[in-house]
Parts: structure tokens; sequence; C-alpha cells
């Protein structure tokens, strides 16, 4: 993680099914470290956040989804903004995977407030993740 003053790591717990292929689905197809972790969690480092994996399968379900740009947007989905070079590098390391697209990566708003680059994804549990960069990081709240 990059030592910055201005950097507020958050924390997300969510339901999962299985830990064993949460644990490889985060570190070895994303590339996150670990922390700590039990019989019935891990913790994760996603980009220097805290994103804690529960196990509890009943939990787990499939997002609703509501159009933006186009497409079907799972409405319960988390995920980081990465710098543009970072998010092309997970975009090309994924699609290496063979990992099965929501979104394809793309350039979203193109020539609009907001430009952004977005890809969705699910992970093994159905859990929606959204990474995305913005080539001008002012254009994050830009209306």
């Amino acid at each position: 993680m990059k030592e910055n003053s201005d950097f507020t790591p958050f924390h997300l717990a969510f339901p999962v099914k299985d830990l064993a292929e949460t644990y490889q689905f985060y570190t070895q197809i994303l590339g996150c470290s670990t922390g700590r972790s039990s019989d019935h969690w891990i913790d994760f480092n996603m980009w220097g956040h805290q994103v804690v994996a529960h196990l509890s399968p009943d939990e787990t379900k499939e997002s609703s989804m509501n159009a933006v740009d186009g497409h079907g947007v799972p409405v319960r989905h988390f995920g980081v903004i990465l710098s543009m070079d970072e998010w092309e590098a997970l975009a090309e390391r994924l699609k290496n995977a063979e990992l099965s697209f929501i979104i394809e990566p793309y350039i979203r708003f193109k020539g609009e407030a907001g430009e952004q680059a977005t890809m969705f994804f699910l992970d093994p549990s159905g859990n929606a993740l959204e990474f995305k960069a913005f080539a001008d990081k002012r254009q994050i709240f830009a209306n």
C-alpha cells in the first residue's frame, strides 16, 4: 500500500458461499494479499482497503440490475477506483484468466462528464465487483 496522507482505506464485509474458492479468486485472480482469517472469514487487502469475506451461504444472492449507459449494472456491487495503468493491467489479467464479465472493460460516458474506464464481474459467490479508472480524477464526482 502506498503511503499517502490523503488515503483513507475503507472496510467492507460481504457474504460468501465457500472460503477456499473465495481465497483462490481474491488472491490468484485479483492479486489481493490476506490478513487475519478464521474458519468463518478472511481479511483481504484490496488495493489498501480491508474487505472481509464472511462465510454465510444463505446471504449470497443475485443482485437486481439498473440501466447505466446502456448496460445492466448490478445494484449491489463494490470495487476500487484504480489508476488507468492499474485498471488496464487488471483488465488484461482478467481477460487472460478467461474471466466472464457482466460488463466487458470499456470507457463509459465517453466525452461526457464523469468519463471512466469500467468493468464488472462476479466472484465465485455471485458478489458483483466493479473496477474503474479515470483519466482525470477530478471527474470522479463530476455531474
